[in-house]
């Protein structure tokens, strides 16, 4: 992957994320591109052996072929809608890109951080979930914290109020 652009999407398979990355598909990702999908599971959320060895490093670079069959990902407990695998699968024929999966397991906003460092990504692309201002001060804004603590650029695709 050296030399190549490495375009990284948060996604958690919600419509919020789904916005996002058909964001990037259609305004970032040229040919020859490697659209990076970065999920982060709950702490805790793996099982013994295996995925303990990834708990501070991620999983490895998982390619498409793998992430798009159920029992694969089984092992890593993630469980991608069809949309997503559809919206990706599409892409990666038309705009001839290369597209893996990265699972993190932690905190999103840290976890994010380091897939930038780490992998490298060249530029994010994340989403917003439109937390009011009582439950952003609560629970803390993803988005907002990987603007400004990523080491690459950032963009926050937004979810408009009326959208499911």
């Amino acid at each position: 992957m050296d030399g190549e652009r490495r375009v990284g999407v948060a996604v958690d398979f919600s419509s919020c994320s789904r916005k996002a990355l058909k964001w990037a598909i259609d305004n970032i990702i040229r040919k020859g591109d490697f659209l990076i999908l970065i999920t982060v599971r709950p702490d805790g959320d793996y099982e013994d052996g295996e995925m303990q060895l990834w708990r501070t490093t991620g999983s490895p670079l998982i390619p498409m072929v793998e992430f798009a069959d159920p029992h694969t990902l089984k092992k890593y407990g993630i469980k991608p809608d069809a949309e997503t695998i559809d919206i990706v699968t599409t892409a990666a024929a038309q705009k001839e890109i290369t597209v893996l999966l990265k699972i993190y397991w932690g905190d999103a906003r840290e976890k994010i951080c380091e897939a930038i460092d780490h992998i490298p990504i060249s530029c994010l692309v994340i989403g917003n979930r439109g937390l009011g201002k009582i439950k952003r001060a609560i629970l803390g804004s993803v988005s907002n914290y990987v603007v400004n603590n990523g080491a690459c650029p950032v963009t926050v695709v937004k979810k408009i109020d009326n959208e499911n």
